[in-house]
């Protein structure tokens, strides 16, 4: 039998995290909760309280009774791999049909899944244009960042939301046009008008002959702002005037990290990154506690450091909701087959029966007429 292990959660002050555009704090002053908080250079991620639930012991772990997963058949290794040639152009489907299957080898392995499912919460001061919304600035006392209720998604789903936080919205005149609604343009520097790109500023094309695309002025109205000579200003869309207020950004965020058992197969960890296996194992709760005496102990092994590992790292600026386990059999097969007097091997892999072959025998340089 296995059995898990809890480990602790740990906390640390937060790490600083870039925000949006802003002008400067100082024009928001302070809001109780939000000392912290930066106008573009955010407030960092947020510590969360302590945890929601109390640290309660582990729930009964299910014991595996069946650990085997059927042999491949050669029939279906031999279909398999006539499905996978017929995907290329480039191949001869001979090998796959033709080939004689001299043996066929399992190399089943373990994989180890942890998954921790995290909240995390970050502020900054932020501005929009003012559209006519209410100034509520010190009406009240604004919630603190981790009192703001949220409707999280389903478990170990990554989703993001970003809220106006209440009582934190001000207007402003606009920093960035001095509350005029317009900039000067930069493609002609204001004058709205540019250098005849025809005549180049000489007001004719010739000797004798006027330049008609400028009337022989020898400039044109610029393009860009149809020569006025400004534009919106992009910060308040005209509006003169800003909403600022505090962003609070939420987070939701499925971690996830595998650990594949050695094998001696010769395919490659990374490809089984793709399938299936099937699964021996699977418990979600609060806070796991590592599995214990599993058969493979490499297995057990990377269970405890991983716990151990995510719940030291997420519970710092993040709240841990849940976390999930899970251990998979995934079946691995060497097929050994000869052809035209070679020896040549190929592999499928994984509920879904990839095919993965590393040198194919029977391969032609295609072109398109």
């Amino acid at each position: 039998m296995f059995h898990p292990h809890e480990g602790q959660a740990l906390y640390a002050p937060a790490v600083p995290a870039p925000g949006s555009m802003a002008p400067p704090a100082t024009m928001f002053g302070n809001v109780p909760g939000y000392e912290g908080t930066l106008a573009g250079g955010g407030g960092g991620y947020l510590p969360p309280p302590m945890p929601l639930h109390p640290t309660r012991d582990p729930e009964p772990a299910p014991v595996p009774q069946d650990w085997n997963i059927p042999s491949l058949t050669e029939d279906v290794a031999r279909e398999r791999f006539i499905m996978y040639a017929s995907g290329y152009c480039c191949y001869s489907n001979a090998p796959a049909k033709d080939g004689v299957i001299t043996n066929m080898q399992a190399f089943n392995t373990y994989r180890y899944r942890l998954e921790t499912f995290t909240e995390s919460r970050s502020t900054d001061w932020t501005t929009k244009p003012y559209a006519g919304e209410p100034a509520d600035f010190y009406t009240q006392t604004a919630p603190r960042p981790w009192e703001i209720p949220v409707t999280a998604p389903s478990l170990f789903q990554n989703h993001e939301e970003n809220i106006k936080v209440p009582y934190t919205s001000s207007k402003q005149p606009c920093h960035t046009c001095s509350a005029s609604g317009k900039m000067p343009c930069l493609e002609c520097n204001g004058s709205g008008t540019k250098v005849c790109w025809v005549c180049n500023g000489s007001g004719s094309r010739g000797a004798e002959s006027p330049c008609t695309h400028c009337n022989q002025r020898g400039r044109e109205n610029c393009s860009k702002c149809n020569g006025k000579g400004n534009k919106e200003c992009e910060t308040c869309k005209g509006k003169k005037q800003l909403l600022t207020y505090i962003n609070l950004k939420v987070e939701w965020k499925d971690n996830v990290e595998d650990y594949v058992v050695e094998q001696n197969s010769g395919l490659e960890v990374d490809n089984l990154s793709d399938v299936t296996g099937k699964t021996l194992f699977k418990n979600a709760q609060y806070m796991l506690y590592p599995v214990h005496g599993f058969p493979d102990p490499t297995v057990s092994q990377a269970s405890d450091r991983l716990v151990r590992e995510h719940q030291a790292k997420y519970s710092q600026n993040s709240r841990i909701l849940q976390q999930q386990q899970t251990i998979e059999l995934i079946p691995i097969t060497k097929v050994t087959y000869k052809w035209k007097g070679g020896t040549h091997v190929y592999y499928i892999y994984g509920n879904e029966h990839q095919v993965k072959v590393p040198n194919y025998p029977a391969t032609c340089c295609c072109s398109i007429m």
